[in-house]
């Protein structure tokens, strides 16, 4: 029996865990730390060293406690949060904090473009898209405000890049890594050209771009400086996977077209696979899959169940003592409050824009139908009915565009580990919700990368068939369909057009 070694980075904490051939999660080791560090509202900002000090403190551990799985690791691989950029001089050495992807600080756009490319946005009816896009761009807005950092800056890579670059040595990365605002060809798996009409928009000259692998490709092997600082065998392959909600798509065995991957995230989404390419929103590309022959287009839900953690942070942290002496989490208590409340939160309706979307630059988060009876419990409620809205429009829209029947919905993330959010998912959408028998679906779908270049499996479908396991359906409970249904079609989809015109008017204040 072989093992592998994944190292799941997230934003809030990160995790090393072994899997052996069958999908078993063997051990997990998981340090949370701070999320970021914050000079201004609004700025997410976090250290390169405390990331890999966090890794060699994980992987020190397993090497030392749990040695007897550790000599069966064949490889390891590495999958990271996305759109988080590391800024390196010609030495490679880190030149400033990562600015995190949840990073809500913008660029200046008021130098346009050129006549051709804003005569070509505007005739497609982009052009606030594409300014949305540009004041995203975070090396613009270090470009503007700290040009003499940027005069000293020779590569701009992904964190992935720079993890496997601590381990091996090598300045490389997956091309399903490549996930952010960097001048990248999604359909093309590729550097954008020059000549690209989008390539202006970042503003990134390739000369500070790196080379690109596929998924499964040996990105090298653990070198003597990893080895004596991480406690990693020397010459351990490093497998490249992809970006974490592409290898959770993986990981929930979301290959077949009639299955869609959602994630109750600190960002939720819902994507499917496709060897069809083709944008799920205008000028909103669909990522390139950790599955080579195929895409993985998606719909985003900034906040998504970051919103969760907000809300227990501001209105029950009254709950945090009596979860301590009852043994339970927070969220735990929470979801026992929320199962007396009836689908729809009596009439609470709330739409979860907390982080506007590209389409969307000026939408807010609102909440309507407030009544006298309404309690914390119902607003806790209407948020996880608000995103799952919110993810049933972008997989409809996604359906539509792609021309493609979705039957079933797999799931993870945290909160898919609670039953009743599942039963409100399988409501919500109207379709069968499965769980695997692991959250940990970003790890797991590394894995199965690593198994496959590593030559256990012969395909990632014989992978997955081995390896991911269905353990939990929740079905679609008929009363409860009609009501949501009702809502999602009479209110929900009618909302944002409704409250439009008073969140650009907000926007200008």
């Amino acid at each position: 029996m072989s093992n592998v070694l994944v190292i799941d980075v997230g934003t809030q904490s990160m995790r090393g865990i072994i899997f052996d051939e069958k999908g078993n999660l063997l051990h997990k080791e998981q340090v949370k730390y701070e999320p970021y560090i914050s000079k201004e509202n609004g700025y997410m900002e976090q250290t390169m060293a405390m990331y890999w000090g966090v890794l060699c403190d994980i992987t020190r551990k397993l090497t030392s406690e749990h040695a007897d799985l550790m000599k069966d690791v064949i490889a390891m691989s590495v999958d990271t949060f996305r759109d988080t950029a590391v800024l390196l001089d010609e030495n490679n050495n880190v030149l400033r904090n990562l600015i995190l992807w949840s990073d809500q600080r913008v660029a200046d756009t008021s130098a346009p473009l050129n006549s051709k490319h804003n005569l070509l946005f505007k005739i497609a009816g982009m052009t606030r898209t594409i300014n949305a896009i540009r004041s995203k761009v975070k090396t613009r807005w270090i470009m503007q405000h700290e040009p003499e950092l940027w005069a000293k800056v020779s590569k701009v890579v992904h964190i992935s890049a720079y993890i496997n670059y601590l381990l091996t040595g090598n300045l490389i990365d997956s091309y399903a890594s490549t996930i952010g605002h960097f001048p990248f060809d999604h359909k093309n798996k590729r550097y954008l050209r020059e000549k690209d009409l989008v390539f202006p928009v970042y503003e990134l000259d390739l000369k500070y771009m790196i080379p690109l692998c596929s998924p499964g490709d040996v990105m090298g092997t653990i070198s003597p400086q990893c080895a004596a600082k991480t406690g990693l065998p020397v010459g351990l392959k490093v497998i490249a996977s992809g970006s974490d909600k592409g290898c959770e798509t993986v990981g929930v065995g979301c290959v077949d077209g009639n299955v869609a991957s959602v994630s109750f995230g600190t960002t939720s989404t819902v994507q499917f696979s496709t060897k069809k390419y083709f944008e799920p929103e205008p000028f909103m590309p669909a990522y390139p899959a950790v599955l080579k022959e195929y895409y993985n287009p998606e719909v985003q839900i900034f906040r998504g169940y970051w919103m969760i953690s907000w809300f227990k942070q501001n209105f029950a942290r009254h709950l945090e003592k009596r979860a301590e002496e009852m043994g339970k989490s927070v969220e735990e208590i929470m979801n026992e409050e929320i199962e007396a409340i009836p689908a729809g939160s009596d009439g609470l309706i709330l739409q979860p824009f907390w982080q506007a979307g590209l389409t969307t630059p000026e939408a807010r988060g609102s909440i309507i139908g407030f009544s006298d009876f309404h309690t914390r419990a119902h607003v806790y409620r209407a948020i996880i009915e608000g995103i799952d809205f919110a993810l049933r429009e972008g997989l409809e829209r996604m359906e539509r565009r792609g021309k493609q029947k979705i039957d079933y919905i797999a799931v993870s993330g945290g909160g898919s580990q609670s039953d009743l959010i599942c039963q409100i998912a399988a409501d919500i959408f109207n379709k069968p919700v499965k769980r695997v028998q692991t959250y940990e679906t970003s790890a797991l779908g590394a894995a199965v990368v690593a198994f496959v270049s590593c030559g256990v499996y012969s395909t990632e479908h014989e992978a997955i068939k081995n390896m991911v396991h269905y353990t939990d359906v929740f079905e679609p409970e008929p009363t409860a369909v009609v009501t949501y249904d009702h809502i999602y079609r009479n209110i929900y989809l009618k909302l944002y057009a409704k409250l439009q015109s008073f969140y650009k008017y907000l926007e200008k204040e």
